[in-house]
């Protein structure tokens, strides 16, 4: 449920191994996971849990302490929930999933390139500039709980958390496979970890 092609065809631009794996047996011997994501929250969090993949990703965040990055849906699924749906999150990070309001002048979804601020430092942000921008596609946007989560903020009627981090966990709103340099430059930081 994302768009895996494009984030393969990005790790291997830059030059860094990675496979599709769904399994549990290839996802326990993984060492980073991209937690790719494009659709409705509970129907996501629903096939995750068919696959019988839930306690080891848990397992894997939460124990094995693993780098992971979840960009768009994926990122939504690492919060406690979404309004989106009835279905709990991960929970790996201290923020929800809220939908973008309607603005006067505003198109739902958020479509397009924009703009990213920084927050905290981290990471996975070493190296941007001043006007990194990357792009969009979304209804729904995280809202952090403390701004120590939060690494990147975009604003779209709303300011909401772009990019977020607890510990090695990470999560993306735009698609850095879509990015062009920006997105080459995110996951380098990632395979760089």
């Amino acid at each position: 449920m994302g768009n895996i092609g494009s984030i393969l065809n990005m790790l291997k631009w830059i030059g860094v191994d990675s496979e599709v794996c769904d399994d549990l047996p290839s996802l326990e011997k993984a060492q980073k996971l991209v937690l790719p994501g494009v659709g409705a929250f509970d129907h996501a969090m629903s096939r995750i849990r068919e696959l019988g993949i839930f306690d080891l990703l848990n397992r894997k965040a939460l124990v094995d302490e693993i780098p992971i990055l979840g960009i768009c849906l994926g990122m939504q699924l690492i919060t406690r929930g979404s309004e989106e749906g009835e279905m709990d999150g991960f929970g790996w990070v201290p923020a929800e999933t809220r939908r973008l309001p309607d603005s006067s002048g505003i198109k739902i979804p958020h479509m397009g390139w924009n703009l990213v601020t920084s927050g905290k430092e981290s990471a996975l942000t070493l190296g941007f500039e001043e006007q990194t921008r990357f792009y969009f596609v979304h209804s729904y946007a995280v809202f952090s709980d403390t701004p120590e989560t939060c690494i990147l903020k975009t604003s779209y009627g709303v300011d909401f958390d772009s990019a977020i981090q607890e510990g090695q966990i990470f999560g993306v709103q735009f698609h850095p496979e879509k990015s062009h340099r920006f997105g080459a430059e995110l996951f380098k930081n990632f395979a760089n970890l």
